[in-house]
């Protein structure tokens, strides 16, 4: 191809030329246009770092746009409606037409298989309860023995997504809209923005391993800078991260080109420089010494409620810490649960999709290991991992959740369009991006309201589908009435799928056989796994 190249651009070269002298000098155009085509090609042909290009100049670079239009073209005109990930266009579709408050009904049918091994369903009864009877805003209250500031939450909220990570027309537009709507809005592991306050929304708190907004100048937590900030009247709770389902037992990087002024202001860093996020925290080394430090969370902010964020990995130290809340009498106030499937952060593809129990089997397990010590009544749930609908959340309140979380459903009724660019600073939508030509485009006094819309049809959807299985109250939902299918003929409930714990069980040593190994393990001196303590 390369012999080609020389001689095409050779002879082009010398008849654009001969036609610019001879004929007209137009044609000293059409020379110039094959010049720049023919200096092109010897760069390609020069350059030693794309093999392709070397040996196909010009035309190899056509590879690299094709690649650039593969994901849009496949969307829009490959895809069917469900088969998109990781939202298909049925449910990205009913995001945009709630949050725009246009028609959200389909017509026809549905397009699943509904004898799919997998499909799911929620159970109806012959006695449903009129909408109109029912609470159209469900609530829970957050708050243990030991919190003097509990928090009445929606059952559904927006999911910690830091002010860097999205810009500051998104963080504004999230709180606007959770003002509007009453429900909250967590920080992330960023730090407390100008932004996350601007409206005057709740706000959930977030603390991650670089404890971002009440740090030290060596990294280590700030307890008086922590006191300080968490009093502000917005703030009603406290979360700290363990890990996330994006990428569990990972650390988040943030670059030094978007280390800016003002996000090293918020999170209390030098400004231009590379900030590395470790992946554990150096506040706490064993489970006793966490249990403790929430303690000292709860005391520090003065009483408001204190959970903590994880993506269950070793059930083994999750047993540790429920083992440390009850020899110290100690228990947080929630505990948000996320799956190996969520995550806006972006990650190694090892982490994303090989790391960390999925939101079902973790929410799946860490109720029942709270029921069978016998401490869940202390402790609320909030599951978060890819919710997009009201029947997600039946499904997981169902599980054992109390509320939910949503991350990249709320960046979709911002108006986020799927297009998978979010750790590239090239964010079409101006969501997940600092470039200032891209967020201009992101009106916050517009896009507040969609999200306020978003959330408020949502809830309706679950309340009418609350109704429709015969109950009147969140509570009673139970893993009995949610079927799944496990071949075409077989269909079995969430009870029979993931069997329920009788509460106190495990204190009175009736521990299920697929947990003995890790009660063995278990132990809340110490993280990891250790099989001598099993001997």
């Amino acid at each position: 191809m390369r012999t080609q190249f020389y001689i095409i651009s050779t002879i082009s070269l010398l008849i654009s030329l001969a036609s610019g002298l001879f004929l007209s000098p137009y044609w000293y155009v059409l020379f110039g246009i094959v010049l720049s085509f023919t200096i092109l090609g010897y760069y390609d042909i020069l350059q030693t770092r794309h093999t392709i290009m070397r040996n196909y100049p010009i035309l190899g670079r056509l590879r690299f746009v094709l690649e650039d239009l593969r994901p849009k073209m496949y969307q829009y005109f490959i895809e069917s409606d469900i088969d998109g990930r990781p939202f298909n266009r049925v449910d990205r579709s009913t995001v945009y037409q709630r949050a725009k408050g246009v028609r959200d009904t389909i017509p026809f049918g549905t397009q699943l298989d509904v004898y799919a091994e997998g499909y799911e369903w929620i159970c109806h009864s012959i006695a449903p309860k009129a909408f109109e009877t029912l609470d159209h805003d469900p609530r829970v209250i957050i708050g243990n023995k030991d919190c003097t500031q509990p928090y009445s939450a929606s059952i559904l909220n927006i999911s910690a997504m830091s002010f860097g990570a999205l810009s500051s027309a998104a963080v504004e537009a999230l709180n606007g809209g959770a003002k509007i709507g009453n429900f909250a809005q967590n920080t992330g592991e960023g730090g407390l923005s100008d932004y996350h306050l601007k409206h005057g929304g709740d706000l959930i708190w977030q603390i991650g391993t670089a404890y971002f907004g009440c740090r030290t100048e060596e990294g280590k937590f700030n307890p008086e800078l922590f006191s300080e900030k968490s009093q502000h009247p917005h703030i009603k709770m406290i979360e700290l991260k363990i890990s996330q389902g994006a990428k569990p037992g990972h650390g988040g990087i943030l670059p030094a080109e978007k280390n800016s002024e003002e996000i090293a202001r918020i999170r209390h860093i030098e400004p231009h420089t590379k900030v590395s996020s470790p992946p554990y925290h150096s506040a706490f080394d064993t489970p006793i010494e966490m249990v403790k430090f929430i303690k000292e969370l709860r005391d520090l902010s003065g009483g408001k409620p204190v959970g903590f964020k994880l993506c269950i990995g070793y059930k083994s130290e999750f047993i540790s810490i429920c083992k440390a809340m009850v020899d110290l009498d100690i228990y947080p106030d929630y505990i948000a649960v996320d799956g190996g499937e969520g995550g806006t952060g972006a990650a190694p593809p090892e982490f994303s999709n090989y790391v960390g129990a999925p939101l079902i089997d973790g929410l799946d397990f860490v109720h029942n290991i709270l029921t069978g010590m016998g401490i869940r009544q202390h402790i609320k749930i909030i599951a978060s991992g890819k919710i997009t609908s009201a029947f997600h959340i039946a499904r997981a309140i169902a599980l054992g959740a109390d509320a939910c979380y949503q991350a990249r459903a709320m960046m979709l009724a911002l108006g986020c369009i799927q297009a998978l660019l979010c750790n590239t600073n090239k964010c079409p939508t101006g969501i997940t991006t600092q470039d200032p030509k891209l967020t201009v485009g992101l009106v916050p006094r517009d896009k507040k309201i969609r999200v306020a819309s978003y959330h408020e049809k949502t809830l309706k959807n679950f309340v009418e589908l609350l109704g429709a299985t015969g109950l009147d109250e969140v509570r009673n939902l139970t893993r009995s009435h949610i079927y799944r299918r496990i071949s075409f003929n077989d269909m079995i409930t969430y009870e029979e799928l993931f069997p329920s714990i009788k509460p106190g069980s495990m204190v009175n040593g009736e521990i299920p056989e697929k947990y003995n190994m890790d009660f063995a393990f278990a132990d809340k001196t110490r993280w990891g796994i250790h099989p001598e303590a099993a001997v």
